[in-house]
């Protein structure tokens, strides 16, 4: 992995020149003598201690140097390490004068410009992420910020003074980190932040919504997608019915869109659980949900379509039999397009539902509707498909379609059979017109050949009746032949 170097001095933005003066650490002007550990403190002196160790962790490093300043990063870590274990282990450390002094120095260290990335052309499947240098650091300050939230002394009252708004918005911007490190420390918080902090609920919910819209349709690029929609899953796993319109507007117009990504493949697990935790909260929404998935379909690429596959299956094995019957025939009409895939992974994933005990149960309550929708897929496919493996799963699925209603797969049979004669017939009298019509062609042509053969003899034939070489023209005289003679008469 590659790693990337530190990131700016400050979350004010800082002229270049006082970068290195600020990632210096200067043990001649350090305000408290850090080698002092928390347990050997006079309890009068902790909260102080603790305010000076949290103001001495403002101090920053240039990581791009490796070798700079390691005395000095080697202080603030075992610094930060303190804090971290004193806020874990110890009751009424966290006072009010405390609160603006710990956001300050989260604030100081995360938040940061994030640099484009090293590779334009970066794929998260393929391509290893670039590593935050400055992580030594930057971990035990969201290991920090992490057990502060999760302190039992932590107070909310206290804390909405500092994390507000636009602390969210910059906690939220950080989701685009290209390391995975950081983004999975950013969930766990930002979720803690979500249950503790309840008047920032419905703005963290907008902001996420933004970022989502801006992905779809604008940059189509967001390194944590799968973080943010992994903690919607637990928010939505928490509203209260009847669903707000907000919450079902944000299920049709960003949660359905977002299966047109390019990077579906990144995020779709995390998806795929929030479309379901909709629908286990209300089932009206099942219909919008399946309608939206076949709007969105994909025609070219074949792994999406899998994962569409997949993703249908598990909203069948939750759906309610009254929701079931509203999108049976749009989604059996798309499921028998599949079987007929070339690609036999398509194919495959679709012929995987009738191993479904819960959808094959669906499947043989609307028999009557169901079947006539794939029969004839079915029996076309197990003819010509040139995958074994398929035209086996085929002719196990006509099996079952045959047990659940002999009458209905025999009418089928014949009523197939006899389409299949027709289709044969037409193909033969369309075959017979199409060599009709050639001949008729040729004819044509023939004639037309013969023609300008004809057209160009007499062309010849004119040509050679007429003199080899131009002569002068002589004048007209009663008593001249011209052929040289005198005229006799």
């Amino acid at each position: 992995m590659k790693v990337r170097g530190s990131h700016a001095v400050s979350l004010t933005t800082t002229p270049r020149s006082c970068k290195f003066d600020y990632s210096v650490f200067n043990l001649s002007n350090s305000p408290f003598p850090l080698s002092i550990p928390f347990p050997d403190a006079p309890v009068a002196e902790l909260h102080d201690l603790f305010c000076k160790k949290l103001q001495q962790c403002c101090v920053l490093f240039d990581f791009l140097d490796c070798v700079a300043d390691l005395k000095g990063k080697e202080i603030k870590r075992a610094a930060l390490n303190e804090l971290v274990e004193s806020v874990a282990t110890s009751r009424g450390v966290l006072i009010e004068p405390l609160y603006p002094e710990a956001i300050k120095m989260i604030s100081v260290n995360i938040f940061r410009t994030l640099p484009p990335s090293e590779n334009p052309e970066f794929d998260p499947e393929e391509d290893e992420p670039t590593l935050e240098a400055s992580w030594p650091h930057l971990q035990l300050v969201y290991e920090f910020f992490l057990r502060f939230l999760e302190s039992p002394d932590f107070q909310p009252s206290m804390a909405k003074r500092y994390v507000d708004q636009k602390f969210v918005l910059q906690l939220l911007e950080l989701f685009d980190s290209e390391d995975p490190r950081e983004r999975e420390y950013l969930k766990t918080i930002l979720h803690r932040v979500y249950g503790k902090l309840l008047g920032l609920r419905a703005y963290i919910r907008k902001q996420i919504n933004n970022i989502f819209l801006r992905f779809i349709y604008e940059t189509e690029h967001f390194n944590g997608v799968a973080e943010l929609l992994e903690i919607l899953g637990s928010i939505i796993n928490g509203f209260a019915l009847p669903l707000k319109s907000e919450h079902k507007q944000f299920l049709v117009r960003v949660l359905i869109p977002l299966h047109t990504a390019k990077s579906l493949s990144i995020f779709h697990a995390q998806l795929a659980y929030c479309v379901v935790q909709f629908m286990e909260k209300d089932a009206t929404v099942t219909e919008y949900i399946i309608r939206g998935l076949l709007k969105y379909w994909p025609k070219t690429c074949t792994q999406k379509e899998v994962m569409f596959l997949g993703e249908i299956e598990e909203i069948l094995d939750v759906i309610e039999p009254s929701q079931f019957i509203r999108v049976q025939e749009p989604l059996f009409k798309q499921i028998s397009a599949c079987i007929s895939s070339p690609h036999f992974q398509v194919a495959e994933r679709a012929l995987y539902f009738w191993n479904n005990e819960y959808i094959l149960s669906l499947i043989e309550e609307n028999c009557q509707v169901i079947l006539p929708l794939v029969f004839a897929t079915l029996y076309r496919v197990s003819k010509e498909h040139w995958n074994q493996t398929i035209v086996s799963l085929i002719y196990n699925v006509l099996k079952t379609f045959m047990e659940m209603n002999s009458k209905l797969f025999d009418d089928l049979t014949a009523s197939y059979k006899v389409e299949k004669q027709k289709e044969m017939k037409r193909e033969r009298e369309r075959t017979e017109l199409w060599r009709g019509l050639e001949e008729q062609q040729e004819r044509r042509l023939q004639t037309l050949g013969e023609a300008s053969r004809n057209q160009k003899n007499l062309q010849e034939r004119g040509e050679s009746a007429q003199p080899s070489s131009p002569q002068t023209a002589l004048p007209e005289h009663p008593d001249l032949d011209l052929s040289g003679a005198p005229s006799t008469t």
